[in-house]
């Protein structure tokens, strides 16, 4: 199963990261408090270890937005947030993720119907927020629906809930964010241990 921690903006919760074997190490320059540019990235992840994926999050960005993302070299893969067609990112020359906000099982059916993304991301949606939300939908609708693409489970995810989250939606990969912070942006140590432990542990189980 693959870990992806979101929302990064310290070097050392980087650092930690790539300490705990994290699969992916994701990075927001759309408008949130856990914000950061292209020059923050750059400090962020220079001079590490190649062997973690780097993820651009965004929403809505504009053509020369992603054409700089693309050409910084920065970034791995391309997560969006926003409305954005799946003519737009499948235009995006390095792998895609398109995040969708879950409350109904409508939701999920318009989420699975998608096209142009490499990965499908399944975030909590409360009112019109789409996704970042911090929230947990009702992950049983997840189970034993064919997606017919990879799919990251998100919303809310961190030691309190990830092994009901896992024991019930079986997901190939998960998404941390908020549940792992002591404030936006600043991730605490023990959590980001104690995820990734649960999920190393359940790896091993037959769910």
């Amino acid at each position: 199963m693959k870990i992806k921690i979101c929302g990064l903006t310290r070097r050392e919760d980087v650092e930690t990261a790539l300490s705990l074997g994290v699969d992916a190490l994701g990075f927001i320059l759309a408008d949130s408090p856990r914000k950061v540019s292209l020059e923050d990235v750059s400090s962020l992840v220079g001079g590490l270890p190649p062997f973690s994926s780097t993820v651009a999050v965004v929403a809505n960005p504009s053509e020369s937005e992603l054409e700089e993302i693309v050409s910084s070299r920065l970034f791995d893969c391309v997560q969006f947030h926003g409305s954005e067609s799946p003519e737009i990112v499948a235009s995006v020359p390095i792998k895609t993720i398109k995040a969708f906000g879950i409350a109904s099982k409508e939701d999920l059916d318009e989420a699975l119907s998608y096209g142009g993304a490499d990965w499908l991301l399944l975030d909590g949606r409360v009112g019109r927020a789409t996704g970042g939300t911090g929230r947990p939908f009702d992950w049983k609708m997840l189970r034993g629906r064919e997606t017919g693409r990879p799919w990251i489970l998100a919303g809310g995810l961190g030691p309190d809930n990830l092994e009901k989250a896992v024991r019930t939606a079986m997901p190939p990969a998960v998404d941390l964010n908020s549940a792992l912070e002591t404030a936006p942006g600043i991730k605490d140590g023990k959590k980001m241990a104690r995820a990734v432990e649960i999920v190393r542990a359940l790896e091993g189980e037959e769910l």
